[in-house]
């Protein structure tokens, strides 16, 4: 199996492991409401019928409570004083 490609900066892959595809989908919808994200890939997960589904987020462009989660769980030194001034 090849080795896969480095993720750029601020991307980060989220993979959903469920009983259902429906209960698959309802989180990774949560995930997508909180995070930019590329659209999910689904898959078999085992042979009980379960469903994985794989998606890429960018953790750069978050929206609102994850944003102030984020800046709160950042060292101060990371943080751009005017990030949300603008």
């Amino acid at each position: 199996m090849a080795e896969p490609e480095p993720l750029p900066e601020g991307r980060a892959e989220v993979r959903v492991v469920a009983a259902s595809p429906e209960a698959a989908r309802r989180v990774a919808e949560a995930i997508r409401r909180s995070f930019d994200a590329t659209e999910q890939r689904s898959f078999p997960a085992g042979t009980d019928g379960g469903t994985r589904l794989d998606l890429t987020v960018d953790t750069t462009r978050a929206a609102g409570r994850t944003r102030s989660w984020l800046r709160s769980s950042t060292s101060s030194t990371d943080i751009d004083p005017q990030a949300d001034d603008a």
